[in-house]
């Protein structure tokens, strides 16, 4: 409504209406959403599982890990598909186990996504940076260009979800379509370019190397999950993540198996464990110029796209933590004109600056992972307590995930066996992070938790869980 104000503007107020976040995603909405912070693993990270163990331990640690990640997506796609709030898996953790594993969830996907966000500023940097010497620009520097991409795409999503995830739409279409036209522009029926029986280099490591490579196997598909952060803006939660999440995993898929046999076909084992941009360096083997313009365009679109992604999914969560209190209310805060969580947006950029500039690459992504790994072993237990807690029959699923319990045994088997490849190689970096979120877990329970409002925290119509 409409009032005059004492210099006789019009101006708009709203009086006793909460504003709230804007329901306009569709499925492909959320396509780009699960695909575009995904995809940037196809064209780096996944290399360092081949460093761990060698070519044949990544392809194994590949299909391991889209086994795992098929389980957190048919589990997400049930779960959410029912709560829907924005938090995704802090939403999910709030009503179904209670108030300290929703708060480290909730950190959980706040450090997983921010991480990866620098990670992915770190390496569009590098790559113009490389390609400007390449051109022969010397003097071009990385890190004006860290700080560009992360403050741009911060105003970005300042500025609208609709309009931020449609940018993700189309510049994640352009990558994955980067991938397909380098995997046939390589000529996979012939050896004229590829040599996998000459590169692929065995097990160089043995079996400890297979379970090493793990760690970064996740890569190829990590962040498929932050779908859920959609929930609260998609028109239909109940049709739009299911199928948005599932078409996703099955892009992922094909995705990481064409990148895996272009990349060790063309690269020794050695070189392509410790590459920065694998496939931009595929390209550039395959001596095509027209190939090498488009992988670097899919590259830098990639970044571009797991960024924007990243910085969507870490202020929904951050920003239903304060909305709940267990983060100071001023984070909760909706614009009232984009209708978009703009404080939690512009507070964490300066943490996402930090790390991009001051960590290097792998000891990011190892920070992201492990945040991942922690979200991913919470949802075995989530989803063995919201079937056991609400039944089939007892509320209203969107989707119904085959097999249950076998994707939670499955799933939480696969995240032991993460931990220990991760303790082989970061073992200094997994314990450090076990004690920080212990740490801010004792702060959360005996300081900040007395300003949280019980009641507020339940907002599904559920019926009384079964036991209770």
């Amino acid at each position: 409504m409409s009032e005059i104000t004492t210099d006789g503007t019009a101006v708009t107020v709203i009086h006793g209406e909460k504003i709230s976040l804007l329901r306009v995603l569709g499925p492909a909405h959320v396509w780009a959403l699960g695909v575009g912070i995904v995809l940037v693993g196809e064209f780096m990270g996944w290399n360092f599982a081949v460093g761990k163990g060698g070519g044949l331990a990544a392809l194994i640690a590949c299909w391991t890990a889209g086994l795992l990640y098929t389980c957190v997506a048919m589990i997400d796609s049930e779960v959410t598909s029912t709560v829907a709030a924005a938090g995704g898996q802090y939403a999910q953790a709030k009503h179904i186990v209670g108030p300290l594993m929703a708060f480290n969830v909730g950190l959980f996907l706040v450090m997983a996504y921010t991480m990866l966000e620098a990670a992915n500023a770190i390496t569009a940097g590098y790559l113009i940076q490389t390609v400007g010497g390449m051109a022969g620009f010397d003097g071009v520097h990385d890190k004006p260009f860290i700080v560009l991409t992360i403050m741009a795409l911060a105003l970005l999503n300042y500025r609208g979800v609709y309009a931020t995830l449609t940018f993700n739409l189309v510049i994640t279409a352009i990558a994955f379509v980067a991938i397909v036209v380098l995997f046939f522009g390589v000529r996979p029926w012939s050896h004229d370019l590829l040599k996998p029986n000459e590169l692929l280099g065995g097990l160089p490591y043995g079996w400890l190397g297979v379970i090493a490579s793990l760690h970064f196997g996740l890569w190829f598909y990590l962040g498929i999950e932050g779908t859920t952060q959609a929930a609260e803006e998609v028109r239909s939660p109940a049709r739009s993540l299911p199928l948005g999440t599932m078409l996703g995993m099955i892009t992922l898929l094909i995705a990481a198996a064409m990148t895996w046999y272009v990349c060790v076909s063309l690269m020794p084992w050695e070189y392509l464990g410790q590459a920065t941009t694998p496939l931009f360096d595929a390209a550039r083997l395959t001596g095509s110029t027209s190939l090498m313009v488009l992988l670097f365009i899919g590259t830098i679109f990639s970044t571009l796209a797991s960024a924007n992604g990243c910085i969507n999914d870490a202020s929904r969560a951050w920003f239903s933590m304060g909305r709940d209190r267990y983060m100071p209310a001023w984070f909760g805060a909706v614009h009232p004109k984009y209708r978009t969580p703009f404080r939690s947006i512009f507070f964490l950029v300066p943490i996402a600056l930090i790390f991009a500039l001051g960590a290097p690459l792998d000891q990011v992504v190892t920070f992201s992972i492990l945040s991942g790994l922690l979200g991913y072993t919470f949802m075995s237990f989530n989803m063995m307590m919201f079937r056991s807690k609400w039944p089939l029959g007892s509320i209203r699923r969107g989707y119904v995930h085959p097999l249950h319990p076998l994707p939670a045994i499955v799933l939480f088997v696969l995240c032991a066996a993460t931990y220990f490849a991760v303790f082989l190689g970061y073992g200094t970096q997994l314990l450090a992070m076990m004690v920080f979120y212990i740490v801010v877990s004792m702060w959360f329970a005996f300081h900040r938790y007395k300003f949280v409002r019980r009641g507020d925290q339940f907002t599904m119509p559920w019926p009384r869980p079964r036991g209770y």
